[in-house]
C-alpha cells in the first residue's frame, strides 16, 4: 500500500499484479509497537493506527453531523478481516464508534463554554443499535424484541424506510452513550450465542441522532438534525463462495441475500452514474431499504473494505476491492436538515390528522377496493391504526422537554451500571466463566459467576445459570465450588453434552484456570479462578491466551484432525480454517436435527479432487447427511450446508417460539434431501500408461468411497486400434517418444461392476477422458449389484502430442460410479425417534470398529492414526495401481520383446535348414562355418557379394573349417559344428 493505491499479488504468481486506488489506503498488519496501556502505537510509517483512521474518516463524519447533513459510514469485508477493530476497536485501541461519541460531546462541551450564542442552544443526542439476521430486524437495546419475527420496516413518505418501534434512547453523556452500546453489544452475544448464530454473519448499525436546537437571526427556533449511521456489515465471504443468484436466493442464508443485494444496488447505482436508466433495487433485501439514504440519498457516505492480508484469502481480499472500486463511483446528494421547530410541530399533528380522518372514514361503512380481499383492507386499517399510534406517541415526545427524557432514561441506566459495577467487583474475588466467540468484540460479553456451594447450569429456572439454545438440558451440569479451594464441574444428565478441553467428560471433573468448558454444542467459556491465576502469577507460570480459534481447534485436535501449521502449505491451512469454521456448524446441525427429530446425522466429509472428478486442485470440505431410517447417504458442499444451517436455525428458532407450522419451511425442509438426488457410489483410477507402448490393458480396479475404503471392483479394458476400429496385435514400440506426431486411435471400455453395496435401485458410470471437460455417461442399469454397463467409446489423438504421453503416464482416467438410493425403511427401524435411531448408529459404529482401545489415550492415537491414513487412502491406492499398471507394461514389453526374438531365431533356423537341403541336394557333406555364422548374423539380410565370396572359397576349398552332415534327422534341422 502507498498513499491512496493497493496492489495486490496472486501469492501462485498465475495472474499479474492489480492495482486499485481509493482516497485512503492503510496498512495495519505489522509495524506497531504496544504501549504500556495496550494501545498499539506506529513503529514505522507505514503503519495506521485507529488514531490516524478516525483523523481521516471520522473527523469528517463528525464536522457533517454538525452542519446538519446525515452521514453514514460502513464497514464491508470477510471475516477476521478488521471490519469491527476499526469500526468499534478492541481495549485500549478504540475504533470509529466511541471515537466519534467521545468526540460529540467534547464538542458540545466546547461550545457551550466558548460561543456566547451557543450557551443557549439545545443539544440532544440519542441513539439506536440494531442487528439484522436472516432478515429478521433485533432491536439490541429491547431484549423483548428478539422474540416472534423481530421488528418490522416500514416506510414513511418523508423519512423514508424506518424501523418501528425502534427505541432510541436519549444519552447526556459519553458514558451514558458506551453504556447503551456495551449493553446492546452484550444483548447481541446473548441473542447469538442462545440462537445459535454467528454475529459475523450479522449487520449491526448503531444510529446516533443528533439534533441542535437554537434561535436564528430572526429569532425563530430552528432545528438542524443529523442522523451519523454506523454499520459493520457481516462477512462478505459468505455470499461470495455460495454463488448464489436468482432462485438461490430463496434458500436459507438470508445474509446472502443481504449481501448480494447491496452489490446488486451498488452495481446500479454505478450504471447510473454512466447514464444508465435502471431502476435500484433497494427493497430486495431489509439491509439495502434501510441503507437507501446512505447509498443514494440524503446522505454523505465514506465506506471502509476491510482487507485479509493472508495469502489463503487471495480471492476473497480481490472480491473486497473490485466491491470497492465500483462503490467510489456512486456519488450522494446529500442536504442540510434544518427546519423550524413549530414547523416540524405543525407537521406532525397534520399527519395525526390526515391517519384519523383516514380511519374516521373506514369506520362509517364496509370498505372495498377493487382488486383487494376484505383481509387485506383489514391488514392496511391496521397498519394505519399502528401508524397513527406511533405519530401520537412521537407527539408526546416532541412536547416533552429534553431535560425529563434524560431523566427518564437516566433512571434506567443507574440500575444497570449499577449492576454492572457490582459484577465487575465481585470477578476480582470469584471464580466465574467468560465467554468465547468468534468475534473478538464480544468475546468477555457475558460472565456467569460461580460462587461458594453449588452452581446448576439449565436452560431454564431455577438453574442458577440459565443457557439457551440447542443441546442444553433443563438439568445440564452442576458446578460445585468449596469455597474457593477446590472446584468441580458435572454432567447431570449421560444425554448431558460436555467438554473440557476440547474431551468429552461424563463424570465429575476438577476444573483449573483457564479451562476451557462447552456446554452443548454451542455455549464456550473459559474458567478463571481469580486465586489460581495469582498464585500462577507469582509463581511465574506463562498463562495460556485462550481465544475462539484455539479453543476449536483444541476440540479438532481431540477429534483427530491434525491442526499443526508448521510446514504446511497454504491449501492445507486453507483446509484447516474451513474445518475449524465449519465443526461448530454440524455440531448445531446434528444437535436441532435431534430435538426436532428429524432422523437425520450430519458428518464432516474430506473429499480429494480426484474424488470429484478432478485432475487437480485442493481438499474441500463437505458434509455428509445420512439419513437414519433409510440409511441414505448425501455429499452436500460446505456452501450448500451453510446455507441449509440457516434454515435450520430459522426452524428451530420458530419450533422455540411454539408457532403453528414451524415444521414448514418456504422452500422445503432444510435437513433433508427431498428429491432423492443422484449421488456419487465411488470412483475408480485408470492409468494409461499401456496405450503409450500400443499394448492393450484389462484389469479389474478397485471401486473407492471417499474415505478409500473399497467398495467392490470395476473390469476395464484399454486398447489400442486401426483406423477401422480393430484391436492392434504385436505392434507395440519400445519407446513412447516414436509415437509423437503419430496418429493414434483407442478404446476405453467400462464392462462391468462387481460387488456393489445393494442400496442403489439404478447404477451407471461416467468418465472424462484426460484432456476432456464433458463427461462421458454409460446407460442406466436398474436392480443389481453386479451391473453390466459395457460402455466403450473410441478416441483420437490425432497426433500424439508430449502432452499426451505426460498424461498417460502420470495422469489416471477417474471413473466415478454414479447411483440413485432405494428408499426403504427397515421394520427394525420403523417408528423409532432420533435420538433412538443415533443410538443404534454408534453401536453399529462401536461393533465395527473393534478391536476396543485398551484405554482413552490409546484411543485417541488409534483414532488420529486412522485419520491419517484415512487422508492417505486414496493417494496410495493410486499409486499403488499406477506402480502395477506400470509393472504390467513393462512384462507385456519382455513378452513382445521375446516373442520377436522367438521369430527372428526360427526364420534364422529355416535359413539353416534350406541351406543344408540345398547342400545335400548338390551329393555335398560339408557346408562352411562362415555361411551358418552369416546366417546367424544376417539372417534373410545376408549381402549377395559376401554370398558370393564364401561359395567361392568353399569350392576352391581355401577354408579348413567344414561342417559335416550326420545323415538325415528325423525331425528338424541337426547342425554339428
Amino acid at each position: 500500500m502507498d498513499g491512496g493505491t493497493t496492489i495486490i499479488s496472486d501469492p501462485d504468481d498465475k495472474y499479474p499484479d492489480k492495482k486499485f486506488t481509493f482516497d485512503f489506503s492503510y496498512w495495519s498488519h505489522d509495524g506497531y509497537r504496544e504501549r504500556d496501556d495496550g494501545y498499539l502505537e506506529p513503529a514505522d510509517q507505514r503503519y495506521a493506527d485507529q488514531s490516524k483512521v478516525f483523523d481521516d474518516l471520522g473527523r469528517g463524519v463528525l464536522e457533517n453531523a454538525w452542519k446538519g447533513f446525515n452521514c453514514s459510514l460502513f464497514a464491508y469485508g470477510q471475516t477476521g478481516s478488521g471490519k469491527s477493530y476499526s469500526m468499534v476497536g478492541f481495549d485500549s485501541n478504540k475504533g470509529i464508534i466511541p471515537i466519534t461519541c467521545e468526540e460529540l460531546f467534547k464538542g458540545i462541551a466546547e461550545r457551550k463554554l466558548t460561543d456566547e450564542d451557543e450557551k443557549e442552544a439545545e443539544y440532544q443526542v440519542s441513539v439506536s443499535m440494531l442487528e439484522i439476521y436472516n432478515e429478521t430486524v433485533k432491536d439490541l437495546l429491547n431484549i423483548s424484541s428478539f422474540k416472534k419475527g423481530g421488528l418490522k420496516v416500514r416506510e414513511h413518505p418523508q423519512k423514508g424506510f424506518y424501523v418501528e418501534q425502534l427505541q432510541v434512547s436519549p444519552v447526556s453523556d459519553y458514558a451514558a452513550i458506551e453504556g447503551r452500546i456495551a449493553e446492546g453489544t452484550r444483548n447481541r452475544t446473548l441473542a447469538a450465542t442462545n440462537m445459535n448464530a454467528t454475529s459475523s454473519r450479522a449487520h449491526t448499525i448503531v444510529a446516533i441522532n443528533f439534533a441542535q436546537k437554537a434561535m436564528n437571526d430572526a429569532g425563530k427556533s430552528m432545528t438542524k438534525t443529523s442522523i451519523i449511521n454506523l454499520v459493520d456489515l457481516a462477512g462478505s465471504e459468505r455470499a461470495d463462495s455460495t454463488g448464489a443468484t436468482g432462485a438461490r436466493l430463496k434458500e436459507g442464508s438470508m445474509i446472502n441475500k443481504s449481501l448480494l443485494c447491496l452489490g446488486n444496488c451498488i452495481k446500479a447505482l454505478a450504471d447510473i452514474q454512466d447514464g444508465k436508466n435502471i431502476t435500484v433495487p433497494y427493497r430486495d433485501s431489509i439491509l439495502t431499504r434501510l441503507l437507501k439514504n446512505a447509498l443514494g440519498g440524503n446522505s454523505k457516505t465514506i465506506m471502509i473494505a476491510a482487507l485479509s492480508p493472508a495469502d489463503i484469502n487471495y480471492d476473497e481480499t480481490l472480491s473486497t476491492l473490485r466491491f470497492a472500486d465500483r462503490a467510489k463511483s456512486i456519488k450522494t446528494k446529500a442536504v442540510v436538515n434544518e427546519s423550524p421547530t413549530d414547523k416540524l410541530i405543525r407537521e406532525m399533528k397534520g399527519e395525526i390528522k390526515r391517519l384519523q380522518d383516514l380511519l374516521k372514514n373506514q369506520d362509517g361503512g364496509q370498505v372495498i377496493i377493487q382488486g383487494v380481499s376484505p383481509e387485506e383492507v383489514e391488514e392496511m386499517r391496521r397498519l394505519q391504526q399502528e401508524e397513527l399510534l406511533r405519530s401520537q406517541e412521537e407527539m408526546e415526545q416532541m412536547k416533552l422537554s429534553w431535560q425529563q427524557r434524560l431523566e427518564e432514561q437516566s433512571l434506567q441506566n443507574q440500575q444497570l451500571l449499577s449492576e454492572e459495577r457490582s459484577k465487575q467487583e465481585a470477578r476480582k474475588t470469584t471464580p466465574h466463566l467468560w465467554n468465547l466467540n468468534e468475534d473478538p468484540t464480544l468475546t468477555g460479553m457475558i460472565v456467569h459467576l460461580t460462587p461458594a456451594g453449588s452452581s446448576t447450569i439449565g436452560n431454564a429456572e431455577p438453574a442458577s445459570i440459565v443457557l439457551k439454545g440447542v443441546s442444553i438440558l433443563k438439568q445440564h451440569a452442576t458446578i460445585d465450588n468449596d469455597s474457593n479451594s477446590s472446584i468441580h464441574i458435572s454432567p447431570n444428565n449421560d444425554n448431558s453434552k460436555l467438554l473440557i478441553n476440547g474431551k468429552v467428560m461424563s463424570q465429575r471433573t476438577v476444573l483449573h484456570h483457564n479451562d476451557r468448558v462447552m456446554f452443548g454444542s454451542n455455549h464456550l467459556y473459559v474458567f478463571h479462578h481469580p486465586q489460581d491465576a495469582a498464585k500462577q502469577e507469582k509463581e511465574g507460570k506463562e498463562m495460556k491466551k485462550v481465544s475462539f480459534n484455539s479453543a476449536q481447534e483444541e476440540i479438532a485436535k481431540n477429534i483427530g484432525y491434525d491442526m499443526d501449521k508448521v510446514g504446511k502449505s497454504r491449501d492445507d491451512i486453507q483446509l484447516q480454517e474451513d474445518l475449524l469454521s465449519i465443526m461448530p456448524m454440524v455440531n448445531e446441525a446434528n444437535a436441532m436435527a435431534e430435538e426436532l427429530d428429524q432422523k437425520m446425522m450430519f458428518e464432516i466429509a474430506l473429499i480429494s479432487p480426484q474424488v470429484r472428478g478432478l485432475k487437480d486442485g485442493r481438499t474441500e470440505v463437505c458434509i455428509k447427511a445420512k439419513n437414519l431410517l433409510t440409511d441414505n447417504e448425501y455429499m452436500w458442499s460446505r456452501p450448500n450446508f451453510v446455507d441449509r444451517k440457516y434454515g435450520m436455525q430459522d426452524m428451530y428458532q420458530r419450533f422455540v417460539e411454539e408457532e403453528d407450522g414451524w415444521e414448514q419451511n418456504e422452500d422445503g425442509n432444510p435437513f433433508q434431501e427431498e428429491d432423492n438426488d443422484d449421488v456419487t457410489i465411488g470412483s475408480s483410477y485408470l492409468y494409461l500408461q499401456s496405450l503409450a507402448f500400443l499394448m492393450d490393458m484389462e484389469d479389474n480396479v478397485a471401486i473407492r468411497g471417499y474415505r478409500g475404503n473399497e467398495l467392490g471392483l470395476l473390469s476395464v479394458e484399454a486398447q489400442p486400434c486401426s483406423h477401422d476400429g480393430c484391436p492392434l496385435v504385436d505392434e507395440c514400440v519400445e519407446d513412447p517418444d516414436e509415437l509423437v506426431g503419430q496418429n493414434l486411435q483407442f478404446k476405453i471400455k467400462v464392462k462391468k461392476a462387481l460387488d456393489v453395496p445393494g442400496k442403489y435401485e439404478s447404477i451407471w458410470c461416467r468418465y472424462k477422458f484426460l484432456l476432456d471437460n464433458d463427461w462421458n455417461d454409460s446407460d442406466i442399469t436398474q436392480g443389481t449389484i453386479n451391473p453390466d454397463f459395457n460402455f466403450e467409446k473410441t478416441f483420437k489423438a490425432f497426433p500424439v502430442t508430449k502432452q499426451l504421453l505426460d498424461e498417460f503416464e502420470n495422469t489416471p482416467v477417474i471413473i466415478q460410479l454414479k447411483g440413485k438410493q432405494k428408499v426403504e425403511v427397515p421394520d427394525s427401524k420403523s417408528g423409532k425417534s432420533t435420538k433412538e435411531l443415533l443410538s443404534m448408529e454408534k453401536n453399529v459404529l462401536k461393533y465395527n470398529s473393534a478391536p476396543k482401545p485398551l484405554n482413552k489415550q490409546t484411543s485417541l492415537k488409534r483414532r488420529d492414526s486412522e485419520m491419517r491414513h484415512l487422508h492417505t487412502t486414496v493417494a496410495a491406492t493410486q499409486e499403488a495401481h499406477r506402480q502395477i499398471n506400470k509393472e504390467n507394461v513393462e512384462l507385456k514389453q519382455t513378452i513382445v520383446a521375446e516373442k520377436q526374438k522367438m521369430k527372428e531365431l526360427k526364420s534364422r533356423l529355416e535359413l539353416i535348414e534350406k541351406l543344408v537341403q540345398e547342400t545335400k541336394k548338390r551329393g555335398e557333406q560339408t557346408i562352411l562355418v562362415q555361411q551358418v555364422e552369416h546366417i546367424l548374423k544376417f539372417g534373410e539380410n545376408l549381402p549377395t557379394k559376401k554370398l558370393k565370396e564364401i561359395k567361392k572359397r568353399f569350392e576352391t576349398k581355401e577354408t579348413s573349417q567344414e561342417i559335416k552332415l550326420a545323415g538325415k534327422p528325423k525331425s528338424g534341422v541337426c547342425v554339428l559344428l
